[in-house]
């Protein structure tokens, strides 16, 4: 018997029970459809964040704070219950700084091009000589030249400049008062400074409020590094608004920070963090960051995978079920094939066939109907909750990536239905065509 005969018998002998094969493959069909649903989200969200990271560039960007204060947050982020000795070299993450001393070993490292103190600058609100309503803000900053935005209009943003600059999301440009984006590019808007040491010397909260005036050179197209009502200044801006913040403090506790910025040779980065790691310090890069973004996806897309895996395994048992139910209502058939001649190979190759078919039908089914309502969730996400986000595909379906879970599954069919085809491959032909 060729192959080609083997597959048209199988497929022929598994739909003499229609409602069984059906119910069998529609399990089958459950879990692929899990599966490759979920790693065409997987996809699609990977692909989005790496043509983000492509136009970020920033390739030698380098952000680094003492290790004490990464391993608090840490450990704050993965519900830590440990607790540790407290170590006096390196204090807590509430008071760690950077030093002087520290910012100079810093710039002493190979492949450091440049690193300077960050100081984080936050606004109480923003508003405009076109509006009477104040808005709140999330401000940022963009630390370097090397990291790009996509706009919407205007320019990013000059960090090597000494102007005061900011960029704004599109949700400020009809708050403030501007009728298109490009009419509040060049205008001057103004934030509300908290001035801290102040505030503890007025009864009126609203009387420690200091005004900074900025110039809006552009409106920042919605992104990785723009999400929700948020700004980015450049960092003469940022460093401007911490000092007058911070203004009557003691000079010695204004300029203590934990956080240096700093440029280094890509190839390097790797030595860099581990000489860093020598000064008790911890750096980040672009790359870090946004494989945190990546990996809290990639946790949620592997329990879709869990449930998808759980549901193959039940259809697994199915396929035993039907198989070896399959076997008893053709014991007579498969004793009269063997007293005919047929081999006890070719009924294990004909058995197995049938589960591998099994597998091949839940899991085409389960790939067409997930590629039909992927493309119509991609079209609804297009015009609803992704509008802003043109670039991002939600699925997108890898052509290997199908063909290799319809490997998989096949295999797992084939395993499964090793036992009933197992058995009836040693059947004895004579008790076979006694069966009743």
């Amino acid at each position: 018997m060729k192959f080609i005969d083997i597959i048209k018998t199988a497929n022929h002998n598994l739909f003499r029970s229609k409602t069984r094969t059906f119910l069998t493959i529609l399990a089958i069909f459950i879990g692929s459809f899990t599966i490759v649903l979920s790693n065409a989200i997987n996809a699609g969200v990977n692909d989005f964040i790496d043509k983000q990271v492509d136009s970020i560039g920033g390739e030698g960007y380098i952000e680094i704070a003492p290790a004490i204060m990464m391993e608090e947050i840490a450990a704050m982020m993965g519900n830590s219950s440990e607790i540790k000795e407290y170590n006096p070299e390196k204090g807590s993450g509430t008071t760690a700084v950077i030093t002087d001393e520290e910012l100079e070993k810093i710039r002493q490292i190979d492949g450091m091009k440049s690193a300077q103190f960050y100081y984080l600058a936050s606004a109480e609100y923003i508003t405009s000589p076109d509006t009477t309503k104040k808005y709140n803000i999330n401000l940022n900053v963009l630390p370097s030249n090397s990291l790009h935005t996509d706009m919407l209009a205007g320019r990013q943003v000059n960090s090597d400049s000494n102007a005061h600059e900011i960029m704004l999301t599109e949700n400020f440009v009809k708050a403030l008062g501007y009728d298109s984006n490009d009419a509040i590019v060049g205008q001057t808007v103004t934030l509300g400074i908290k001035q801290t040491a102040k505030c503890y010397t007025v009864a009126n909260q609203s009387d420690c409020i200091a005004t900074f005036p900025v110039t809006v050179t552009g409106v920042l197209a919605p992104g990785v590094l723009s999400t929700g009502p948020s700004a980015r200044v450049n960092l003469a801006a940022n460093n401007a608004i911490y000092q007058l913040s911070m203004e009557g403090v003691p000079e010695s506790t204004r300029s203590q920070t934990s956080f240096v910025l700093g440029d280094a040779d890509p190839d390097k980065i790797p030595e860099i963090k581990t000489a860093l790691e020598k000064l008790n310090l911890t750096a980040v890069t672009v790359d870090d960051e946004v494989g945190m973004i990546r990996t809290f996806f990639d946790v949620i897309l592997i329990v879709f995978n869990i449930f998808g895996s759980i549901a193959l395994l039940a259809a697994a048992i199915g396929i035993i079920n039907t198989l070896f139910m399959s076997v008893q209502e053709r014991t007579r058939e498969i004793g009269l094939d063997k007293a005919l001649g047929m081999s006890s190979g070719r009924v294990f190759a004909t058995f197995s066939a049938e589960a591998i078919l099994l597998g091949f039908w839940g899991s085409v089914i389960g790939i067409a109907i997930s590629m039909l309502i992927g493309y119509a969730v991609n079209s609804v996400a297009h015009e609803t909750f992704l509008s802003d986000f043109p670039t991002f595909e939600l699925v997108i379906f890898h052509p290997l990536n199908m063909l290799i879970i319809t490997g998989i599954i096949m295999l797992i069919a084939f395993i499964a239905g090793t036992l009933p085809a197992r058995a009836a491959a040693r059947k004895d032909p004579i008790e076979a065509l006694r069966y009743e």
